[in-house]
């Protein structure tokens, strides 16, 4: 027999339940409300797991929740959303309850992000210690592990699911990402929990047991090997080591910012593979790499092989983020670099010793960036950088890069508002961090060139994003803070041996609290550690400022300059084409040429607008080449010049770059180049039987499908006879043949695909009178009827006429094939 309280839970929650599918949504929001305030911990405790997965969906998809990401402000449900779940709203007041009672929930590993879950069901625990002690071992095995976690953490790893999870949503509902109630939660959590003024706001309700729970007993069957097991909680330690608790508050609240952060950063940044996830988490793997790259002699160092190592998988996740996705993560960059940027000035500067008395949250700020996200964030841009479309969404992914390339713009410090970015010098503190993310500058880059050969710099789109790396990488300083880098990478290989201590216990796994690591004064080696961490020991490093990469930026150089042209081809083109348009295309009429047609770029972007844009865009973005590679702008402009006036001569009449094959021509890559940019292209036509061409629009529908079978009927009765008469070499031979023969035979121009089957098929001899459907003629033979009927030609006579004229032009034109055959 169930106890009360347990007999109330479930009565509580099935009248929930019910409300859920009967009232409305404000009258659901605001019973909650009054649920959440009224009902003890042990009776809620029973409604949570309910409610998490109500509000933002079940983890397989299956239910859709409140949809946070596509409820816009415009909507009636908005303010009471942000509102319930606001860091000081009742959801959180729930949280808040259920953790002071030390209730925990079970969270699939299953849901988590690939490698991650990888990693744990081949045995090796992350190194993240969001992970530590919270795993679950059930009876069926490995593949049904999960994690305990607290209310916090639990609601937080639901919260962070649900951005990933793809939902539903109307086909033809129109959203804002920036104005979603997600992306504005996500804002308001970051601001709470790692506020930049002043210390986290004490929760709602006292914490009156510690803040993390003793680890769960761990299973003898399961070895696992873990990368920082051995290591407790985030910030335990560190409290236990204060001289006051009670002197700090925010000693006893940053565990939710830590704790908020780390899931975040889990959820939304760990789809790679897991080859480079475990390049990126294990310590003995960096500490034998640097070993191996410093010279650090190995009796002084000797750690145990890690067995879990070398054993897993290779996994790569079939994930490509949304566009939604990547703007949450550049919410997320900014607020960490306005949060690192309002650490005290005092601590900057001051040595290492002080920071032992600063307080929590300083640390955390002090550490945030490259302890947490510099890593894996690397590692998602690269991820994105490699798999994204080739197309405008790409935005989203750029300008998150750019945040995260220019910390300097989140400082504290006010601008001059008169002074363009452009102008800014970037100051000379901000030297070490470029340094400490070398390949966030240089490899990223290269990717982002070998994505721009490739793309089309005629849409203004595409030459706003080559624009606005070029600007960002023209600052002052900038340029000289990276090959400044570069040296110091690329500096011999030396032992240190009075800094050897330094490296032997390096504290990559646990909080970033507990041994903390000694202040490392040597730049060559944050640049080498930071290089080989993520990229490995056998790494072949590519400098930014080399040849190589000099030589690619030529080739764009050459690749904006054709993109100039062509714009200025289609401007002048579509001017042109608007000056010449006859009386007739008033009326929808066309040109009757069946085998012309005009193979442009996407007409969105082709308006005088646009392409002025364009051409801007692109000027600038020339300008900023050069003071990014101390080019010289003057042999540049030449030769531009030399490139557009080979152009002019013709040049973009020519096909495109390729090669003979067995069945016909062969693109090439730069052919390919060229045809993306609309700098060269193929003769396109049909080359089927033109009696089947497509229903044009200055055509009579109904005429042309009875003179087709009118046509169809004459040369299957008169096959044989027209063969032969086109046969003979006489002259009425040659009259046959004008008339019964197409013309298109006698060309010889390169197309492609052009296979040996389709220059050798010859056209049968056939009367053809589909131009009597046309628009045109018919009104042509309409208005000479209508001018001859004044000179008293009636309907007979006219038709004779004209029959005698098109007979005696004929004459006249097959006395003339031979020599027009020659030339």
């Amino acid at each position: 027999m169930a106890s009360p309280p347990l007999q109330q839970s479930s009565f509580l929650l099935a009248s929930l339940k019910a409300d859920y599918l009967n009232k409305p949504f404000l009258q659901r929001c605001q019973d909650l409300v009054k649920v959440i305030d009224d009902y003890p911990a042990k009776e809620l405790h029973l409604l949570f797991t309910w409610l998490v997965e109500s509000v933002f969906g079940s983890l397989d998809g299956s239910i859709v929740g409140w949809n946070l990401c596509f409820v816009q402000a415009r909507t009636n449900e908005y303010n009471a959303i942000v509102e319930f779940l606001d860091p000081s709203g009742p959801m959180m007041k729930l949280v808040y309850k259920l953790h002071a009672e030390e209730y925990k929930y079970e969270f699939p590993i299953s849901y988590l992000p690939g490698p991650v879950r990888a990693s744990i069901q081949e045995g090796v625990l992350p190194d993240c210690p969001i992970f530590h002690n919270k795993l679950q071992f059930p009876p069926s095995g490995l593949l049904s592990l999960s994690l305990s976690l607290n209310p916090f953490e639990y609601y937080m790893f639901y919260f962070a699911a649900s951005l990933i999870v793809q939902r539903s949503y109307l086909p033809g509902q129109h959203f804002s990402p920036s104005d979603s109630a997600y992306f504005v939660l996500v804002d308001s959590y970051l601001k709470y929990f790692l506020p930049t003024e002043g210390n986290v706001p004490p929760s709602l309700v006292p914490v009156v047991r510690g803040t993390v729970s003793p680890p769960p007993p761990r299973s003898p069957t399961v070895p696992f090997t873990g990368y920082g097991v051995h290591h407790t909680s985030l910030l335990k330690r560190h409290i236990s080591h204060q001289p006051s608790m009670n002197a700090d508050p925010a000693a006893q609240e940053i565990w939710r910012s830590e704790t908020i952060l780390q899931v975040f950063v889990e959820m939304w940044l760990h789809h790679y593979s897991l080859e480079m996830y475990q390049k990126m988490q294990c310590p003995q793997v960096k500490l034998e790499l640097l070993q191996y790259r410093l010279g650090i002699s190995s009796m002084h160092c000797s750690t145990p092989t890690q067995s879990g190592y070398g054993t897993l998988h290779t996994y790569q996740e079939p994930f490509c983020p949304t566009e939604e996705h990547v703007l949450v993560v550049r919410l997320l960059v900014k607020h960490l670099h306005s949060f690192s940027s309002s650490q005290r000035p005092e601590l900057i500067t001051s040595s290492p010793s002080a920071h032992s008395h600063s307080s929590p949250l300083e640390e955390f700020k002090r550490v945030v960036i490259p302890r947490f996200v510099q890593q894996k964030l690397y590692v998602f841009l690269q991820h994105c950088f490699g798999h994204w479309p080739l197309d405008t969404s790409f935005r989203a992914v750029l300008e998150t890069w750019l945040s995260y390339l220019q910390p300097w713009r989140y400082t504290p410090e006010k601008q001059s508002p008169h002074m363009d970015s452009q102008d800014r010098t970037v100051p000379d503190k901000w030297a070490a961090f470029v340094q400490e993310n070398l390949l966030m500058y240089t490899k990223l880059f290269q990717g982002f060139l070998n994505r721009t050969i490739r793309t089309d710099l005629v849409n203004v789109n595409n030459a706003l994003m080559v624009f606005r790396v070029a600007k960002v990488f023209a600052q002052p300083n900038l340029s000289e803070m990276i090959q400044k880098g570069e040296q110091l990478f690329l500096e011999p290989e030396h032992v240190l041996h009075h800094r050897q201590h330094r490296f032997l216990t390096p504290s990559l796994g646990g909080s970033f609290l507990s041994s903390r690591q000694p202040f490392i004064t040597d730049s060559v080696f944050k640049v080498k550690s930071h290089v080989y961490s993520l990229e490995g020991q056998d790494c072949q490093y590519k400098q930014m400022f080399g040849a190589e990469v000099r030589n690619t930026v030529l080739r764009l150089s050459q690749l904006i300059a054709q993109a100039k042209q062509t714009a200025k081809s289609i401007s002048d083109h579509s001017a042109e084409a608007a000056a010449n348009q006859s009386f007739l295309s008033w009326f929808g009429f066309e040109s009757s040429d069946l085998n012309t047609s005009y193979v442009g770029n996407d007409i969105d972007y082709m308006g005088l607008d646009s392409i002025k844009k364009t051409d801007e865009y692109l000027d600038r973005t020339l300008d900023y080449i050069c003071q990014i590679f101390k080019l010289n702008a003057a042999q540049l402009s030449q030769l531009m010049v030399s490139f557009v006036s080979t152009q002019d001569d013709g040049g973009s009449k020519q096909l495109p770059d390729c090669i003979q094959g067995a069945n016909g021509l062969l693109l090439t890559d730069l052919g390919r180049l060229q045809m993306i940019n609309g700098l060269r292209k193929f003769d396109i036509d049909y080359q089927g039987d033109p009696e089947l061409q497509p229903i044009r629009s200055y055509e009579i529908a109904v005429l042309v499908r009875l003179l087709y079978r009118l046509s169809s009927l004459i040369n299957e009765r008169f096959a044989g006879e027209m063969q032969s008469l086109c046969s003979r070499q006489d002259f009425s031979g040659r009259l046959a043949r004008y008339y019964l023969t197409a013309s298109s035979v006698a060309q010889t121009s390169k197309r492609s695909p052009l296979t040996r089957r389709s220059l050798e098929r010859r056209p049968q001899p056939r009367i053809s009178l589909r131009y009597l459907a046309s628009y045109r003629t018919l009104l042509s033979i309409f208005m000479l009827y209508v001018i001859s009927s004044f000179f008293g030609f009636g309907p007979v006579s006219f038709i004779f006429w004209g029959l005698l004229a098109c007979f005696c032009y004929g004459v006249v034109m097959a006395m003339f094939a031979d020599k027009r055959k020659t030339h």
